[in-house]
């Protein structure tokens, strides 16, 4: 059942089933393979940008590398990310959605082999900045090809469940740490957890054999091709998507710029400040994945549940809240052990309603292009904050320099999310 709303004059479905799993159990096999690729997908996404992080700390022992230095390799990803997005999802509206994902995620794992073998900080930093392209490319097809591929009532939920593959990944990469860590020696180490996150481009065969071009998105492609009205570049800055632009561009600044000043700095914090060993770091780190992986799939649930907008309100003050308490209070390492797990929860589980929002605000001639703007926008103001906070530590603890920036995040992250309209369960058509 559909309506449609008297003061926008957009087609809704009416969201009957709001059980966690309802879109699955109503899948057919050509949508089920679309999840299962982009969940993987974003799954060793996230294993290949949480590597840097959790070997940050042996590249400024091996290189001499300061904080402020060591921070700014994650920083120009994300800034790259940033560009790799906008261009992905321009390229997603051109040659599609499924195109478009194989070629970034062939992009982002070879330039991660080329990681593995730099000789010095210079090159490693020209590594990740051009391996960035290919990882802000692949967010942005796999976002659009999942919001498109899912039916209104169940966008939420499936585009949400697909996101929490970002902590799966992030729980391969600290376990392959884990497992690197204690058999081989750090200078070595390092470089194999590189070899690792060139795994995604296996992807790319199932991908290739069993994942289709969503229909509405080839209907599009196809009238443009035929009226020669090819979306521009820029048309996502003229009247009337501007103000949406602006918006949510904002609000993915706040709501990444806060979680890569929590999860970048973390693995850092826990073995400089709470003085824990790598390997004695991997349960606390565990249960901060735990923690975040069942927000993404919390969230996913209340974005059908109590729409977009109010997931995003209710988590940013929640995010805040915990880092103040993970940061500020002297807690001991038991209790700093059981805050993980809300810390994981409320600064990740937002993410699940960001890519159903992202989808639902842009016609579809400029869905690409939009969604990867301005998902990408955000990560790339976001990406100063791991160095910010890196700079900041040197003047005060790491502790007061991740809570002060994480918290400045999350504050533009909840104006920007209140002052954008609630998309839930909105039709998409072929415009």
């Amino acid at each position: 059942m559909t309506t449609t709303d008297p003061l926008q004059h957009i087609e809704r479905a009416e969201i009957e089933d709001t059980s966690l799993l309802a879109f699955y159990r109503d899948m057919n096999t050509p949508e089920r393979r679309t999840f299962w690729a982009c969940a993987a997908g974003w799954a060793l996404d996230g294993m290949d940008f949480m590597i840097y992080p959790l070997v940050i700390g042996t590249i400024i022992a091996l290189w001499k590398v300061d904080a402020g230095s060591a921070g700014l390799a994650g920083t120009v990803t994300l800034l790259a990310s940033a560009i790799g997005g906008w261009l992905g999802g321009y390229l997603s509206d051109h040659i599609g959605r499924v195109r478009t994902l194989q070629i970034t995620i062939i992009w982002f794992s070879f330039f991660s082999l080329v990681c593995a073998v730099v000789q010095n900080f210079d090159q490693l930093l020209i590594a990740r900045a051009v391996l960035g392209l290919g990882f802000g490319g692949e967010w942005a097809a796999g976002a659009v090809l999942m919001g498109e591929a899912i039916r209104p009532q169940y966008r939420g939920r499936a585009v949400g469940s697909v996101q929490s593959g970002w902590a799966v990944g992030w729980g391969l990469a600290v376990l392959s740490q884990a497992i690197l860590f204690s058999v081989l020696p750090p200078e070595t180490a390092w470089r194999w957890m590189f070899v690792i996150g060139a795994l995604p481009a296996l992807l790319v065969f199932y991908i290739r054999r069993s994942v289709t071009e969503p229909e509405i998105a080839a209907e599009a492609r196809a009238r443009h091709a035929e009226t020669g009205s090819h979306p521009k570049l820029w048309e996502i800055f003229t009247f009337p998507m501007v103000k949406t632009t602006v918006l949510a561009s904002l609000m993915a600044t706040g709501c990444q710029g806060g979680y890569y000043a929590v999860t970048f700095w973390v693995p850092q914090f826990l073995t400089k400040e709470r003085h824990l060993s790598i390997v004695g770091s991997t349960g606390y780190l565990s249960t901060l994945i735990i923690g975040s992986f069942i927000g993404y799939l919390i969230g996913a649930w209340l974005a059908d549940r109590i729409g977009r907008r109010n997931l995003f309100l209710i988590f940013s003050i929640g995010a805040m809240a915990v880092v103040l308490l993970y940061t500020q209070l002297p807690l001991t390492n038991e209790i700093l052990w059981v805050l993980g797990f809300p810390l994981g929860f409320f600064a990740s589980g937002y993410f699940s309603g960001i890519g159903a929002f992202l989808t639902e605000l842009y016609p579809t001639r400029l869905r690409g292009s939009g969604q990867g703007f301005c998902y990408n926008f955000g990560r790339g103001i976001g990406a100063l904050f791991p160095f910010l906070v890196g700079a900041l530590s040197a003047t005060t603890s790491l502790a007061n320099a991740i809570a002060i920036f994480a918290v400045a995040a999350y504050a533009v992250f909840f104006i920007a999310a209140f002052a954008l309209p609630e998309t839930r369960g909105r039709v998409l058509h072929a415009g």
